[in-house]
Parts: structure tokens; sequence; C-alpha cells
């Protein structure tokens, strides 16, 4: 579950990115971070979910230029590594934190339930924004995609679920939406979970998600929501693994770059 805001405190920004946003060009989604972040950000950078040795320095590097006054990788390679006092001070006293992409299984088993985790929560809840690319953003909600199989029809055993870091517990994430195909499994994790609001979002392309539950819509392409509040039939409780399920009156919406949705509410809002 999120943590509780203060109430002389406003939650910060969640933005999930959807993976391969741009690096070289206008950069518009990370620059937009950085100055949700404040003027001279400090900003932690988490690539626990990348066997890359290089993924930290590739954001550390685009931070910097976008005049963040400091940034910190910190590598949680094991469990015992989340408890790490050093790597809890910047946590604790950074302005921003970002976690890449790679695989988000790595995420949670490493972080979730560590203090790393507990404080992350912590932080969102008193104010502080959190971006995560691909992996990252998947393991942002309650209930996290933790992988599936590719395609357009929703099928019994498609995806599998595994419990995220808990910054929200009114969606499910599902990135690199269009580019591989993955509407499908996405519709399969809401039929076992008609409660949570399912966000499809494309690459190069971000949910900036305010502290009034209202997201934007930033990037180059586009973000799916499915709404299940008004479900009224679903098969899945009684198909057999592969088979095709139904699942009806499903809310669909297509938002562009610019347009903005109302998560508590239900509705697009008015450009």
């Amino acid at each position: 579950m999120p943590a509780h805001s203060l109430s002389e405190r406003t939650r910060g920004f969640l933005i999930p990115i959807g993976g391969a946003e741009d690096k070289v060009g206008d950069t518009k989604i990370l620059k937009r971070f950085v100055r949700l972040c404040g003027r001279k950000p400090s900003i932690a950078i988490i690539p626990t979910a990348s066997r890359r040795d290089d993924a930290g320095r590739v954001y550390q590097d685009l931070f910097s230029g976008f005049e963040a006054s400091a940034t910190r990788v910190l590598q949680f390679s094991r469990r015992e590594d989340c408890e790490d006092e050093s790597a809890l001070s910047v946590l604790s006293q950074c302005d921003g934190v970002f976690i890449t992409g790679g695989n988000q299984l790595r995420l949670s088993t490493l972080i979730g339930g560590t203090p790393v985790a507990k404080l992350l929560r912590r932080r969102n809840a008193d104010g502080m924004p959190i971006a995560g690319t691909s992996a990252g953003a998947a393991i942002m909600p309650a209930h996290m995609i933790a992988g599936g199989e590719e395609g357009a029809t929703p099928r019994a055993g498609m995806v599998s679920l595994a419990p995220g870091l808990g910054l929200s517990n009114k969606i499910m994430i599902d990135q690199h939406f269009r580019q591989r195909d993955r509407i499908g499994r996405l519709l399969t994790a809401l039929a076992l979970n008609p409660f949570a609001l399912a966000l499809g979002i494309d690459e190069d392309t971000a949910a900036f998600i305010g502290p009034d539950n209202v997201l934007e819509v930033v990037g180059s392409s586009t973000v799916l929501v499915l709404d299940p509040s008004e479900v009224r039939h679903s098969t899945m409780a009684e198909a057999e693994h592969g088979e095709a399920v139904s699942i009806t009156n499903v809310r669909l919406h297509i938002l562009i770059p610019g347009m903005r949705y109302d998560i508590d509410a239900r509705k697009v809002l008015d450009p």
C-alpha cells in the first residue's frame, strides 16, 4: 500500500515511462522529470533491474546535463545492500529517484519488502517525484505485471503478476505496449483484478501522475487506459490454461500527448 501522506505535505509525482525514451533529441520526458525535482536537484538512480554496467551512468550523464546538482547511482545487487546506511541516507535526502529498465522481477525480488522499498513509499508520500522506465515503470503499482505473452486476445495464463513497490494501488502498468503487442496480457491482468485501472504505455511516452491522481501524457506516442469499473462478466475463473477469456463492458481510452485523465473520477478531462 502507498504510504500515507502527512496532511501538510503534497504527494510526489509518479512518472511511469513506457521504455526507449528519447535520450538524444528533445529529451522531453527526462527533462520534465528533472524540472519536477526542483532547481538544481539531486537525483538518485536505481539501475538494479538491468545487468548492464553502464545503465546507471547513462542517466547520470543525462541528468547532469539537465542541471541536476548531484546524481548518485545506487546499485542494489543483493537484498543486504538495501540495508546500507549510506544508500538509505542518499534516498532520504535526494530530490528525486529514477528507476531504470531491465527485468522487473530483479527489482521486486531484490528490493521488495526492504528498507529501500519502505523509504521510497515514504519519500513519495512526502512529495518526492519517482520516475521509472520500462521495468522501472512496471514495479510502481501494488500489482506488478511480471511477464507474459504477446498477442491481442486475452487468454488464461497469459500474464504473471507479482507484488510491486506499492507506490499506487489504483493502477496496473504495462510498458513497450504497442511495440510489443501487449493488449492481450493487459486485458488478462485486468480480468484477474477488475479493480485497478490498467495503463498500456507506449515507448518514448510517459504518464505524469500528479498528487491529485490526474495523469498527463507526455512524449511521442499514446497511453491506453482500460477502465474496469463497469465490467459485468468474465470467464477467467472457468477458463483453462491458454483458453481465450471473455471480459465485457471494459471502457477503453486512447490518450495522445497533452491529454489528461482523472484516475479517481475515471474520466478524460477536457483538453
